[in-house]
């Protein structure tokens, strides 16, 4: 019985005396899953954006070539990337409009059960299903839909319409046109944006605020010469999440918007039903070097030291 009681005695005297061979077994489990699911896929991926598909078989060269990429700069895939990335960019910028108000309220005047309500507001959507935040607001914006229903009972049904018929941002209805798609990322995202600007907005100090005041800055200046400057890394935090989801996401544009395509998309159709594995590499490549081209220039731009 001693014996028994004796031994995992001693493995805790061992660690105790030895705490790196306790940090390496915690370690080690994650770093593996890291290192061989995660980097591993991501280098395969890489790998396989440099083969292409032989032409009259349909099966993939396993031979290194630029052939895949230099078919990423033909016209129909070339609008896929500028698409999306518009798209990334607009509702990027549209999230920090309409989340910094909301975030600088929440920091600077919710206090106790507002700021509950606050944190429940933000988070409550996060908690029902996408696919059906998706699919109700494409109920939202259809011909039929509540939105179309307001406009027509307070007859400004001919402002919509005018609307819809402008190209490129209109079509049949909101819910087949990209200010559809459009609408449904930011609402989507939009508590990505909110969040890490209202955390870095509570780390702003009152006194600095005063101070500002006191050297008699008004209030627009106060608000971009310290708030805006002090709330950047939470804006580059937010920016990081919803362009990087945009470009990525093939579910919204699929359900609500046009026939044409985002790289999501892209990637799920030639992977699928086309089974050009190469030329879906290459497409889900562009987004991960477009994030380390941002993310390399806001690091630059010092907008991580304050994070």
């Amino acid at each position: 019985m001693s014996d028994t009681t004796s031994a995992p005695s001693r493995i805790s005297d061992a660690f105790w005396r030895q705490p790196t061979i306790l940090l390496l077994l915690l370690v080690t489990p994650p770093l593996l899953w890291l290192g061989i699911v995660y980097l591993g896929s991501l280098f395969a991926l890489l790998a396989q954006s440099f083969f292409s598909i032989d032409e009259f078989t349909g099966l993939v060269r396993y031979e290194f070539t630029l052939k895949t990429y230099a078919e990423l700069l033909r016209a129909s895939n070339f609008d896929i990337l500028i698409r999306t990335i518009v798209m990334a960019s607009a509702v990027t910028i549209a999230s920090a409009i309409i989340a910094f108000p909301i975030a600088y309220y929440a920091a600077r005047y919710a206090r106790g059960r507002w700021k509950a309500v606050f944190y429940l507001g933000i988070m409550l959507p996060l908690w029902s299903s996408y696919l059906v935040k998706v699919y109700s607001w494409k109920l939202i914006l259809a011909k039929e839909g509540i939105l179309n229903w307001f406009f027509e009972t307070l007859y400004l049904s001919w402002i919509l319409e005018a609307y819809l018929a402008i190209p490129v941002v209109g079509g049949n209805s909101l819910s087949v046109s990209w200010t559809g798609t459009f609408l449904v990322f930011v609402y989507v995202w939009l508590p990505f944006m909110i969040l890490p600007v209202q955390a870095a907005l509570e780390r702003v100090p009152p006194s600095m605020l005063e101070a500002s005041g006191d050297l008699g800055a008004s209030s627009g200046q106060t608000l971009r010469h310290v708030i805006l400057p002090l709330a950047l890394p939470g804006i580059i935090a937010g920016s990081i999440f919803t362009f990087s989801l945009t470009m990525g996401d093939y579910i919204i544009p699929q359900i609500v918007g046009t026939s044409a395509r985002m790289i999501g998309q892209a990637v799920y159709q030639f992977q699928g039903t086309a089974g050009n594995i190469p030329l879906a590499a290459a497409f889900a490549v562009v987004p991960i070097f477009v994030m380390g081209i941002y993310l390399t220039l806001a690091k630059r731009a010092g907008a991580f030291d304050a994070l």
